[in-house]
């Protein structure tokens, strides 16, 4: 059996033919502080397992690490990043819970929570976690079905704009009779006057219908119905 370990001084000097883990670059998975990469190949299939498992993308923080590197910014002495066996995943596109399963399941065993810095730490072991664990995701949808809109029957919108459509057309039909009463015998002509102060009233009527409707389109729109 091949020993699974491979170390190159930079991770561009990969041949691309010993590269078979389609979801990632040698880039990503090479110490951030010096370049240097090693490929422990048990742990980058059981990475690309649980990428092909969870069907998104693994944005990884932070997977091999030089010694020196891992002094810099403060990793345990014996980090299982050093060994190139151990990888930080981000949670921005994940549920941690669901995560974990599907890390579990592929084979990973030790696990580290760090919710205030956003990602999960996973490595093949031995079977050991710490950290606080993330605490439990919200719905993404709303716990209650939002209000629904006003039965149109109801509406203060239709009933503004209801009163102002039927004043307009009674004030037409005002003037339309003003137009038949003056062409028609004098017996009704006194009527006239009249008949233009009704016509006066309905044209009040339909304003304050019209003003109704743009109250409640803007009353709907402040209380976020619209």
């Amino acid at each position: 059996m091949s020993d699974p370990i491979r170390s190159y001084r930079h991770w561009r000097d990969v041949p691309t033919r010993d590269w078979r883990w389609k979801n990632f670059s040698p880039a990503e998975i090479a110490c951030r502080g010096t370049g240097t990469l090693k490929i422990d190949t048990e742990a980058l299939d059981k990475l690309q397992a649980l990428r092909d498992r969870l069907g998104k993308p693994l944005i990884i923080r932070s997977a091999y690490r030089s010694p020196e590197h891992n002094r810099r910014v403060g990793g345990a002495p014996r980090s299982k990043h050093m060994d190139g066996t151990a990888f930080d995943i981000a949670m921005e596109n994940h549920d941690p819970v669901a995560f974990e399963a599907a890390a579990r399941e592929v084979g990973f065993l030790g696990f580290g929570y760090y919710p205030r810095s956003g990602f999960m730490h996973i490595d093949l072991g031995p079977a050991r976690s710490w950290g606080e664990k993330f605490p439990i995701w919200a719905v993404p949808f709303a716990p209650e079905t939002p209000p629904a809109r006003e039965v149109l029957a109801e509406s203060r919108t239709l009933r503004g704009a209801g009163a102002a459509g039927a004043a307009t057309m009674g004030a037409a039909g005002v003037e339309v009779a003003q137009e038949v009463l003056a062409e028609t015998q004098g017996a009704v002509l006194p009527l006239v006057p009249y008949l233009d102060s009704l016509r006066w009233l309905f044209i009040a009527l339909a304003l304050a219908g019209i003003a109704v409707t743009v109250y409640a389109r803007l009353d709907d729109w402040r209380k976020g119905r619209r």
